[in-house]
């Protein structure tokens, strides 16, 4: 048997996924996004998870992809296997939160992974870039689409066109992460935030991560609409009850997620 890609474990309400490819700097190929895949679909059915953490290690979220396995690739052979194709697409529909954190680089592949993800802390050590034009190619995986909606025009056409790296501190200005923290702080601050959003209303916290999702996919109009009927959808859940009794009675909700 051969060892497994991501390693998962389930720390209290939070379910961590992480890349393990080390020697590789994690760089991702069709069976790690299988198995990454396979992992966040059974995080998403298990009742007593409340949100996901993915993660690589010290060095590397994410380099990118097997280049030394892609180079002698022809277009039909990245078109015939949709290479990282089905897997990807997938990822998209997992309703739970998930949070990327990210330590080192995360290049390439390794960037539009993070930003599939719902938000990204980042260490102080941390690299994005989509240097995929030094190589004679583009970004695949939404790194002209996301990066786009989350730094704008501009600062994606640089990037891209470019190939540079942005430091953390500068992904944060630019909107691409939501904090920035020490290396050694990374996966505690991401695990607790994981573990706060798990402490919610399950059922509020998928509707608000679609609805947040939308805004990136409709138009503003179609958008609020969405929200509005979600809002009002939440009003037939229990927890929408104990929620407003508990501000009401100046105690903590005791959610039941349903």
């Amino acid at each position: 048997m051969t060892a497994a890609l991501v390693k998962t474990e389930i720390r209290g309400r939070v379910g961590l996924a992480t890349l393990d490819r080390p020697k590789a700097l994690n760089a991702l190929s069709n069976e790690v996004i299988g198995e990454l895949a396979k992992a966040l679909r059974e995080f998403d059915a298990d009742e007593a998870v409340g949100a996901i953490v993915l993660t690589g290690s010290e060095k590397a979220f994410a380099a990118g992809a097997d280049i030394a396995a892609m180079q002698p690739w022809s277009y039909a052979d990245v078109y015939s296997q949709d290479y990282l194709g089905h897997d990807w697409e997938s990822l998209r529909r997992i309703r739970k939160p998930i949070i990327a954190a990210v330590s080192g680089y995360a290049l390439g592949g390794g960037c539009e992974l993070a930003m599939l993800c719902d938000f990204i802390i980042a260490a102080e050590n941390a690299r994005f870039g989509q240097p995929e034009i030094n190589l004679g190619i583009i970004p695949g995986f939404g790194g002209t689409q996301r990066l786009v909606r989350a730094i704008g025009k501009a600062k994606a056409m640089d990037m891209i066109l470019t190939g540079r790296m942005i430091t953390a501190a500068e992904a944060e200005l630019a909107g691409l992460v939501s904090r920035v923290v020490p290396v050694d702080r990374l996966l505690d601050d991401a695990l607790e935030t994981a573990a706060l959003i798990a402490s919610k209303s399950l059922p509020s916290v998928m509707m608000a991560k679609e609805c947040i999702n939308r805004a990136f996919e409709t138009p503003l109009d179609e958008g609020l609409l969405f929200e509005r009927r979600n809002f009002h959808a939440l009003f037939a859940t229990e927890d929408q009850k104990e929620g407003m009794a508990a501000f009401l009675g100046k105690r903590s909700p005791e959610f039941k997620n349903r």
